[in-house]
C-alpha cells in the first residue's frame, strides 16, 4: 500500500485561501451555470466535478492545492445543482446535458484543454466528457465509482427492494421522504449514510431517510459549518434535478463507437467505500478490468476512506492529485 505523506494547514490559512476563491455565473445552453475558481488565468486547468449530494464546495481542500501548486481549479455546481439555474424542464435533465454544459463553460473560460476530476457520478461525467471530447481532455481522475460501461447501469437486480437507488429511481418516492424534511437535514442523512462501509438498505416499511437516527453525529471530518454551507446551496436549487440526474438517468444510452480512454488516469478509492459492497463491484476494481476501457488507468486505495475520501482525508488526495497533474502536465 502506498504511503502518502501530508501537511496539516492551520485553520486561518485554510479560511485565508477559501476567500480566495472567486464566483461566477457564466450563461451555457440559456442557464446561467455556477463555477467556483481559484488559480491563475494562464495556468493549466483542472475541472472538478461534484457528486450527490456534493455541489462545489466538495472540492474545496483540493482547489487550494492545486492552486496552490501552479494550476486553475474550476468547480461548476452542474444545472439544477447548487446555485447553478434549474433546467426548464428537471425531469427530463440528463448526462448529456451537463456533458454539454461543461464544453461550453471551457469555451467561455477560454481553456483548451483540462484534466478532468470527478467524484461518485461525477466520475461517469468525468469519462464520458472524455471520450465525447478527447481532445479537450490532458487526463482523469476519479474517485467512488470506477469507469463503468457506457452502457444502461443496473445495480439492483442482485439488492433488495429498500436499497437507496431503487427507491430513489421511482418517481415520488425520494420527493416524500426527503419533503419531510429540511434540505440541511437531507444532506446531513446522506452524508451520515454514504460516509459509513455498508450499502444504504431500508427496511420494507422504512424510508431512506429514517435510516439514519436524530441523534447520530456528523462524520468527524464534517463540520456542522459544511452543513450550514451545502444547506444554504440546495435551498436554492432543491432535489428535483439531482433526483434524475444520476438516479433516473442510468438508462440513458449514448452513441459512442470508440468506448476507450487514451489518456492518462488515476483512480482513488476508499478502502471503506460502500460502493465496494455493491455486487460485482470489488472483483471489477481488483483485478483491473478497468483497464480493457482505461489502459492507463492506475488505481490506489486509501485506508480506512470512505465514499468522501476527498472530504475525509483531504492531504491524501491533495498529494495524489498533484503528482499525477505534474507528471501528465
Amino acid at each position: 500500500m502506498i504511503k502518502i505523506p501530508f501537511t496539516i494547514y492551520s485553520s486561518q490559512n485554510y479560511r485565508s485561501s477559501m476567500d480566495k476563491i472567486q464566483h461566477k455565473f457564466v450563461q451555457v445552453n440559456g442557464l446561467k451555470i455556477h463555477a467556483a475558481e481559484i488559480g491563475g488565468e494562464s495556468s493549466p486547468a483542472v475541472l472538478f466535478l461534484h457528486g450527490f449530494p456534493e455541489i462545489w464546495y466538495s472540492w474545496r481542500h483540493q482547489m487550494i492545492a492545486v492552486a496552490e501548486a501552479g494550476f486553475r481549479a474550476i468547480a461548476p455546481d452542474y444545472r439544477g445543482y447548487g446555485l447553478s439555474d434549474p433546467p426548464p424542464e428537471p425531469d427530463k435533465a440528463s448526462y448529456k446535458d451537463i456533458v454539454a454544459d461543461l464544453l461550453l463553460l471551457l469555451d467561455a473560460l477560454a481553456i483548451q484543454k483540462a484534466f478532468v476530476i470527478g467524484k461518485d457520478f461525477g466520475a461517469r461525467v468525468a469519462y464520458l466528457f472524455a471520450l465525447i471530447h478527447a481532445d479537450r481532455v490532458c487526463g482523469v481522475i476519479t474517485m467512488g465509482i470506477p469507469y463503468l460501461p457506457i452502457t444502461p447501469i443496473s445495480f439492483t437486480e442482485h439488492l433488495p427492494e429498500g436499497f437507496y437507488i431503487a427507491r430513489w429511481q421511482k418517481p415520488g418516492r425520494a420527493e416524500a421522504d426527503f419533503g419531510r424534511f429540511d434540505n440541511k437535514t437531507v444532506v446531513r442523512n446522506v452524508y451520515i449514510l454514504f460516509s459509513r462501509s455498508e450499502i444504504p438498505i431500508a427496511h420494507e416499511n422504512q424510508e431512506i431517510m429514517d435510516i439514519v437516527d436524530s441523534s447520530t453525529p456528523l462524520p468527524p471530518w464534517f463540520s456542522e459549518e459544511d452543513l450550514a454551507n451545502y444547506g444554504s446551496l440546495y435551498e436554492n436549487s432543491g432535489f428535483q434535478t439531482a433526483l434524475k440526474v444520476p438516479y433516473r438517468s442510468m438508462s440513458e444510452t449514448y452513441n459512442i463507437a470508440n468506448e476507450k480512454v487514451e489518456v492518462p488516469a488515476l483512480f482513488i478509492m476508499g478502502e471503506k467505500d460502500y460502493v465496494l459492497k455493491f455486487p460485482g463491484m470489488e472483483d471489477y476494481i481488483k483485478s483491473d478490468k478497468m483497464k480493457m476501457f482505461v489502459p492507463n488507468v492506475e488505481t490506489v486505495f486509501v485506508p480506512e476512506g470512505s465514499h468522501f475520501v476527498q472530504e475525509q482525508f483531504p492531504e491524501q488526495v491533495n498529494h495524489l492529485i498533484l503528482n499525477f497533474l505534474k507528471k501528465n502536465i
